[in-house]
């Protein structure tokens, strides 16, 4: 068996209630992707020195998770030749790359696969959901693994942080702005109880997402960024400067400090003129609605597109509370759920996000990463469906100084297990890294004072 690359290891909202209120009404978990301009120990290449390929080539990520494990062999490495019980019924199509084949049912995105790369090769020997989703967000193997994946621990402080919080603390510049948002928040498939992985962990609660947990296709999605209808534009400058004569005196540290600058981002963004409106849909376009698509992923995905315009370093587009199908976790009536739902979904949203960052002159700007925690059995089990697969998973890149119309490694006859250049999934989170600009090997500290890198992965160097 070939062994992956890496080497990891193991309310109201006025301002007229107390200080644990103004922080959960102004969004503390909400808005805690605020940025820092004083990240520690970064490494920056000096002046004589060239940059790899690719690096720094992105300004923003959008962060496409198919929560559940999406099947790579129905998606973008089909087995047409395998026995009929490994490859069920879909058939492959080619796509605008010569020799490039991706699944029947993804007939926007074949039309621009010259926009993307595939890499076919990912592989993690676990299978575990909870393990795997802490995994390939975080880079990390998880402290106390809990054997039932349908009863994960709680998050805590002790955790490794999601990668948008990583990004959030070492890449974003932009005060006015949260540097990782969540639609929505990471959490069970279709239930809503936050996964270890999702959070800021060791990085405090200030790289926590602005997670959006509610349907974006609602106006009031975001409610801590929206001011009650009896607070006017005069009357909430009011309270900002109280709070300010109460709260914003004399010197802080630590966690004060962290206190004051969340309150400072969520005044700018409620404030007039603010960012809630990045949120506000019905500013877009008929025919931008209809082109991604009605759907909630869809709508969600132009909300991405929003908030990277406009300066949000990494947008988080977990996918839950997006299907009838219980996600991409297809144990039972696999081709159902893909033909009837999911694989739509994809095909149609995906294509128009590719579509409308290129038209903008972002995509070269804009890296675009699809992939989820692992891949689907090879074999159809006798429900139809597939089970959990870490051995082998596709993931999709594009955008972001990634050269589209390629494929990086190759699995099996069935889908299997890679048959060249395995990559691990700390390799793609490392990547994303790469292509924003971040030193992977600079240091964080830990929740017991350690130093540790920020991945243990090793950037793909050939996407770019």
């Amino acid at each position: 068996m070939a062994q992956p690359r890496s080497t990891s290891t193991v309310p109201s909202h006025g301002l007229s209630c107390d200080r644990r209120q103004l922080l959960e009404s102004a969004g503390l978990a909400l808005l805690a992707g605020l940025p820092t301009w004083r990240a520690v120990g970064a490494r920056e290449l000096t002046r004589s020195s060239r940059p790899p390929a690719g690096f720094g080539r992105a300004k923003s990520c959008i962060l496409v998770y198919l929560l559940g494990g999406p099947s790579h062999i129905d998606m973008w490495d089909l087995k047409p030749r395998a026995p009929a019980e490994i490859r069920g019924p879909f058939k492959p199509i080619p796509t605008s790359t010569p020799g490039l084949e991706i699944s029947e049912h993804l007939p926007r995105l074949a039309r621009r696969a010259q926009h993307y790369a595939l890499v076919r090769s990912v592989s993690h020997p676990n299978d575990n959901h909870t393990h795997m989703i802490y995994y390939t967000l975080t880079g990390r193997h998880m402290a106390n693994p809990n054997p039932n994946d349908n009863a994960p621990f709680p998050p805590s402080m002790s955790d490794h942080p999601h990668l948008g919080s990583v990004v959030a603390k070492y890449k974003h510049r932009h005060p006015e702005l949260p540097g990782y948002v969540a639609l929505p928040e990471l959490s069970i498939r279709m239930q809503p109880v936050t996964l270890q992985g999702g959070h800021a962990g060791f990085l405090g609660r200030r790289y926590d997402a602005l997670a959006v947990n509610q349907d974006p296709r609602d106006p009031r999605a975001a409610p801590a960024l929206v001011r009650p209808d009896d607070v006017t534009a005069e009357r909430f400058a009011s309270r900002r400067s109280l709070w300010a004569a109460i709260d914003g005196r004399g010197p802080a540290a630590g966690p004060v400090d962290d206190y004051r600058m969340l309150a400072e981002t969520a005044f700018r963004m409620v404030g007039a003129g603010g960012a809630s409106e990045l949120f506000e849909l019905d500013r877009e376009p008929v025919r931008q609605h209809d082109r991604y698509g009605r759907e909630r992923f869809g709508q969600a995905l132009l909300v991405s597109r929003r908030l990277v315009e406009a300066g949000v370093s990494i947008v988080a587009l977990h996918f839950n509370y997006m299907s009838k199908c219980d996600g991409w976790d297809t144990h039972k009536q696999n081709f159902t759920c893909l033909e009837g739902e999911l694989l739509p979904l994809v095909d149609q949203g995906l294509s128009a996000l590719l579509d409308d960052l290129s038209e903008r002159g972002r995509l070269e700007e804009t890296l675009v990463v699809v992939m989820g925690e692992f891949g689907r059995t090879p074999r159809i089990n006798a429900d139809a469906g597939r089970d959990h697969w870490g051995r082998c998973a596709s993931v999709l890149l594009a955008g972001g100084g990634v050269r589209g119309g390629q494929v990086l490694g190759s699995s099996d006859r069935i889908g299997a297990m890679p048959a060249s250049d395995p990559y691990d999934p700390a390799d793609i989170q490392a990547t994303i890294y790469h292509a924003l600009g971040i030193d992977s090997a600079q240091r964080m500290i830990d929740s017991l004072g350690r130093p540790t890198p920020l991945s243990h992965g090793t950037a793909v160097a050939q996407l770019f």
